[in-house]
């Protein structure tokens, strides 16, 4: 069950999105003008309603030891689904599992090895459990930032990059929210294509509206404040950035 936010609840996990381990309950509520047993009793409601799932180191594999890491796409059933997302997770070597709700590729599992026997274990065991890998790729970089809605500019008409997952040859997936004010706002991707706002190059892989998570058609209507997942071989060009109202500003590398 989803709990509605207020503007409180949004400026603390933006501020734990941009560094949880050095923000306080003090600093937030200065900003906020509200006192810190305020900030700290929202913390732990937002932790008991399962908003804020937990608090995770970010860690640099490629410094330790020049480890790799791998992100497998990977296929399974909807009846399936979560439950390989766990048993995924007891493979060693496994860090993370993404579960999309829709299409292919509705398993997105990132591992860490030591040398590429490592990642082609991890391979078959995925493939044991009854996993289908449609592609696979090295993880170059990964990017984070705050969501920004939740900030203190979170009026701002500008698109906000949430997400940005940089692999080997230079492929991206990039997850950006619709500004209000974008060009492609209320304008199917048949229509985008054509009127040239999305490079031919670019794949819309999912969006994601409120609770709901749409698989993308030609006659797939941008709406303001859609969390949209983009993918480009070649890197996501920044006219695309632009049409879903992307400030272009550089985000700094995890």
């Amino acid at each position: 069950m989803s709990r509605r936010l207020d503007e409180i609840d949004r400026r603390i996990i933006h501020a734990l999105q941009q560094d949880a381990r050095n923000i306080s309950a003090p600093m937030v509520a200065e900003e906020m003008d509200v006192s810190p047993g305020t900030i700290r009793n929202r913390i732990n409601q937002l932790e008991d309603a399962g908003i804020i799932k937990g608090y995770h180191a970010d860690i640099d594999y490629e410094r330790c030891e020049s480890r790799l890491t791998n992100l497998f796409v990977c296929n399974t059933s909807a009846s399936e689904r979560e439950n390989l997302a766990r048993k995924a997770l007891t493979v060693p070597g496994v860090v993370n599992v993404r579960e999309l709700r829709t299409g292919r590729g509705n398993l997105q599992i990132k591992a860490v090895g030591e040398e590429m026997s490592d990642l082609t274990r991890i391979a078959h065991q995925l493939s044991k459990l009854g996993l289908e890998i449609e592609d696979e790729d090295l993880i170059q970089e990964e990017y984070f930032t705050p969501y920004e809605p939740f900030g203190p500019d979170g009026a701002s008409k500008q698109g906000a990059m949430t997400d940005m997952v940089s692999l080997s040859g230079g492929a991206e997936v990039v997850d950006v929210t619709v500004s209000p004010e974008a060009p492609i706002v209320d304008t199917t991707l048949r229509d985008a294509n054509e009127q040239s706002l999305l490079d031919e190059e670019v794949l819309i892989i999912a969006i994601e509206r409120g609770d709901e998570m749409i698989t993308p058609k030609g006659d797939t209507e941008i709406r303001a404040g859609d969390l949209i997942s983009v993918f480009a071989r070649d890197g996501v060009p920044e006219s695309t950035l632009d049409a879903f109202g992307e400030t272009n500003e550089p985000i700094t590398p995890s």
